[in-house]
């Protein structure tokens, strides 16, 4: 934070300003002040009681709307209630509560809003909060990073009830929230996904022999199981299904030494990992995933969040072991800030993707075994 001071003093006086100053000054506010001092200088220099009387009616007006302000704002609580699993810049539902802790004082005009963070959409207005009663909304949530949202601040205010101050005050959302990286496709992901599962019904096609059902015929796919009496009988393209003995074993391994030249590679390189784990998962391959640090087999759909979770939490290093491959058949993606080191330890038959591949929106580079 004294870092963001120095860098910018301006932000820093505003941020502080909104952590200390609970009231603001409206325009209708400085308005009606206007006026007071101009009613008390003109009393001042007439010496006219009926001049006092009305200032004195003026500030009490101001004094009473800054207690009926303060009173209406204090005493409430906001509860958050988030899905099981968050994604970054994705939208998902948020219920909150909103509840009014004082028994017979209700509270009115009250406005919610994000203080500094992008988490709601839009801010919020409740009308009327009665006293000992909660108020409940649906409102969609986004967080903009991957990672634990710990302690995000909001923001009541109201400017009830003559609106010459607004009053704040500030609430923390107390739980911690743990947010997976982006799922959704960026450039050159579904490229690469492509890549993966056209390797994929290369490398373990021919596994099964039972016969599994007649489907239609997919786009690029192997002519050879075309059944062409079903075909001939109803006129459209249909292919027989065999079922598997195994499905496919899809290995992705994430390279942990990056430096800080690499940084938006690595958190594109995270985004990718998921998107590849979620959409194989879908298919229902078995993924395996592997860091220096970490590394599991998801064997099942639901599973691919222990994947998630992961990639919410992992950070790059400046220096990190060295990765060997499996000696299993998988089809396998690499990811690694300076895949250079990594010729030696057999790297072979896997797609490589290093810094520079979405920039110039090549494929991954595949090296021949």
């Amino acid at each position: 934070r004294m870092l963001d001071w120095w860098r910018d003093p301006g932000a820093g006086v505003r941020r502080w300003l909104e952590h200390r100053v609970r009231e603001r000054i409206t325009t209708r506010g400085l308005l009606f002040l206007s006026a007071a001092l101009m009613v008390g200088g003109a009393g001042f220099a007439s010496g006219n009681n009926l001049l006092f009387l009305l200032l004195a009616a003026m500030l009490s007006v101001l004094l009473v709307s800054s207690f009926i302000s303060r009173i209406g704002i204090a005493g409430l609580e906001l509860e958050i209630h988030l899905p099981e699993h968050v994604c970054a810049r994705q939208r998902v539902p948020a219920r909150l509560v909103l509840r009014n802790m004082k028994k017979r004082m209700p509270s009115f005009s009250i406005r919610l809003s994000g203080a500094g963070t992008e988490v709601f959409a839009a801010d919020l207005y409740f009308p009327v909060i009665p006293g000992g009663a909660a108020v409940e909304t649906t409102v969609e949530a986004r967080f903009p990073r991957r990672g634990v949202h710990a302690e995000d601040s909001f923001l009541f205010s109201t400017a009830f009830p003559f609106g010459f101050a607004e009053r704040r005050a500030r609430v923390t959302m107390k739980q911690d929230v743990l947010v997976y990286p982006s799922i959704d496709p960026q450039p050159g992901f579904e490229l690469l996904l492509a890549q993966v599962h056209g390797d994929a019904e290369t490398l373990f096609r021919g596994l099964g022999q039972d016969f599994y059902r007649i489907r239609p015929y997919i786009p690029f796919e192997s002519a050879r199981h075309v059944d062409w009496r079903a075909t001939a009988h109803t006129g459209e393209l249909l292919v027989r299904e065999f079922a598997r003995e195994q499905e496919h074993l899809i290995t992705l391994v994430l390279d942990l030494e990056a430096g800080e030249e690499h940084r938006e590679w690595f958190e594109q390189a995270i985004e990718c990992c998921a998107y590849l784990a979620w959409r194989m998962a879908e298919r229902g391959a078995r993924i395996r995933f592997r860091s220096q640090n970490w590394e599991t087999l998801v064997p099942v759909e639901n599973d691919v969040y222990a994947i998630l979770k992961y990639l919410a939490l992992v950070e790059p290093r400046r220096r990190a072991a060295s990765l060997r491959p499996l000696d299993e058949p998988t089809v396998t993606v690499l990811f690694s800030a300076s895949p250079a080191r990594l010729e030696e330890s057999g790297w072979v038959d896997a797609r490589i993707v290093s810094p520079g591949h979405w920039a110039t929106g090549e494929s991954a580079r595949r090296r021949a075994g």
